[in-house]
């Protein structure tokens, strides 16, 4: 059950289900090394990094194997539409 909890926890928070990551395991250590693509993806691309961290421990150490592939191609789809909806947002807000 905290799993599914968390799974959807981030996608309604990526930053948070980060933060706690960090904070109370070391899973994002093992998937990434060093602390500059993972930091880089908190601020950019948050849910690609939990999906590259997921699908790096569900597989073993290579994500680009199978349904892996797709959730990580679908984490980029999602970081992009968050991205691009919240610069539509800003225009719309400055005309009016």
């Amino acid at each position: 059950m905290g799993c599914i909890i968390l799974a959807l926890m981030s996608l309604v928070a990526p930053r948070l289900v980060i933060i706690l990551l960090v904070i109370f395991s070391d899973y994002l250590g093992q998937a990434f090394d060093g602390i500059l693509l993972p930091l880089l993806g908190f601020i950019f691309m948050p849910v690609t990094t939990l999906a590259l961290a997921w699908a790096w421990h569900s597989s073993g150490g290579d994500p680009w194997q199978g349904i892996q592939a797709v959730i990580i191609v679908l984490a980029i789809l999602i970081d992009i539409g968050l991205l691009g909806g919240g610069g539509h947002a800003g225009r719309r807000k400055r005309k009016s």
